[in-house]
């Protein structure tokens, strides 16, 4: 008997929250080994990151160079576990690599380096440059006449820096209808919570006087992260901008929501701890 749509979207977000578990395994474990890491962000954003590169980018992983591919911009750049344990569940980076995260002459440094890693668009780590770049690729494919979208995805302390919105108002001028900007919305930054730090709310409006269109989501939930990442959700001539409300530290107790876990290198025990707690939720 044929699957109804809603039986394949249940497929779709379990194979997706399976694969999300073990990014924040391998995350982690990465963190352990380098004894330096930033895994609070790492867990907070996995649901994101898997959703964009199994889900919704137009990619080739035997070819990640391929002109016609969507284009992601990690601007977070210090949650680089995630990352390339992403590329891992999306076939273009071999899990062995992973062993060598932050070792000497490794090419998984602590932040991406596009000349060291396939699939990596932009070097990227100094907070506020990711979205001014996705901004850029984005008028390219315009100026090309192309069909490729570019998605970039940015913390929320991140958007104290001032070069994120002299991008916005550039990307709304230039009408950037293929450009995505995903906000991981932990609410928690380096030292501290980010409304003790600079009070943003309300967020989403500001976005909208910039001139984007917004969409407010559960940043866990790859159901409703897809249906707002597709294209059919755009708005002609704006940019769009998700607000993807998720936790610190996301599925494991001790570290969600807890500003200690921004930076944070877990002990054996926690580690322990920490991949029992996963590996019940991927069941």
């Amino acid at each position: 008997m044929k699957a109804t749509k809603t039986e394949e979207l249940l497929g779709i977000e379990n194979r997706l929250r399976k694969a999300s578990v073990a990014v924040r395994m391998n995350a982690l474990r990465m963190v352990h080994h380098a004894k330096l890491g930033h895994p609070g962000g790492d867990f907070s954003s996995a649901d994101i990151l898997v959703a964009l590169y199994l889900s919704v980018m137009t990619i080739d992983p035997r070819n990640p160079v391929w002109p016609d591919r969507d284009r992601f911009v990690m601007s977070k750049g210090h949650c680089s576990a995630a990352l390339y344990a992403t590329l891992v569940a999306a076939g273009m980076l071999d899990e062995s690599a992973l062993r060598t995260y932050m070792d000497p002459l490794s090419s998984l440094n602590g932040h991406p380096d596009r000349n060291k890693v396939a699939g990596v668009e932009a070097n990227t780590g100094p907070l506020g440059h990711g979205l001014p770049i996705a901004t850029g690729c984005a008028l390219a494919a315009k100026m090309r006449r192309a069909a490729w979208r570019t998605f970039v995805l940015t913390g929320d302390g991140e958007l104290q820096e001032g070069s994120n919105w002299e991008a916005a108002m550039c990307a709304a001028q230039y009408k950037l209808d293929n450009l995505v900007l995903i906000v991981d919305r932990n609410r928690i930054q380096q030292g501290d919570f980010t409304e003790s730090t600079i009070n943003m709310n309300p967020l989403g409006d500001k976005w909208r006087a910039f001139g984007w269109h917004v969409i407010e989501v559960d940043g866990h939930s790859h159901g409703k992260l897809l249906h707002a990442l597709d294209s059919e959700q755009s708005v002609r001539g704006k940019p769009t901008c998700i607000i993807a409300n998720t936790i610190k530290g996301h599925g494991v107790s001790f570290m969600e929501n807890n500003p200690a876990w921004h930076h944070g290198v877990p002990t054996d025990l926690q580690l322990a701890q920490a991949l029992d707690e996963l590996a019940k939720e991927a069941l």
